[in-house]
């Protein structure tokens, strides 16, 4: 790992603890053990800096949340395979992210202090909403969800669902909590299916 690598992996770790407002430069320094020279050839400043974490962030995501997600059968089990990385190989990596999800600590920290960060990070939380309602539209369109299920009102509970599993996570590091939180959302995605090739009650 070079030193570039080394700054956004540490700030990384110190934004999903700490926040970005509550990061010092300092903090970054020391936890990276890099001086100011070393940094600033690097980033022109905090906010170059979060750019590139964001980017980081986004790429961890992905690998640890939508893997496998192929190798899935149907599209519901696509979203329930979401779901259960996101608890097992996302949330509890603390390798990279020890304080829990970034995303959800930045968008909350930044929505008032810096929109510009948080309107980027929010258009993350748009898209991966999209993606569970397209995968639940396709659900519907197979034959796979029984009738009545709105999709837009399914994606909205399963995206709500995971923020919430990521706050509570994020105050506890309980992994007995996070099961808590997102079994019974798995349990209700498996309610959605069509039993024995009957369509059943809505």
């Amino acid at each position: 790992m070079d030193l570039r690598e080394k700054l956004i992996h540490e700030s990384l770790k110190l934004f999903s603890l700490k926040g970005f407002l509550n990061t010092s430069i300092e903090d970054i320094l020391t936890q990276a053990g890099a001086s100011k020279g070393g940094l600033y050839n690097h980033f022109k400043s905090k906010d170059d800096l979060f750019w590139s974490v964001l980017a980081e962030a986004r790429r961890i995501w992905r690998r640890r949340v939508l893997q496998g997600l192929e190798e899935e059968a149907g599209p519901l089990e696509k979203v329930k395979r979401l779901l259960e990385n996101y608890r097992d190989r996302y949330l509890k990596d603390v390798e990279n992210i020890p304080g829990g999800c970034v995303f959800v600590t930045l968008s909350v920290e930044l929505d008032d202090q810096r929109p510009d960060f948080a309107r980027e990070i929010n258009r993350g939380f748009t898209g991966l909403r999209d993606l569970i309602r397209r995968l639940l539209d396709q659900a519907r369109e197979s034959g796979q969800l029984r009738p009545g299920v709105d999709t837009d009102s399914a994606a909205d509970l399963v995206f709500t669902g995971m923020l919430g599993a990521s706050v509570r996570y994020g105050t506890d590091k309980s992994a007995q909590a996070l099961n808590r939180s997102l079994s019974p959302l798995l349990d209700w995605l498996d309610g959605l299916k069509v039993r024995d090739g009957s369509p059943g009650e809505p």
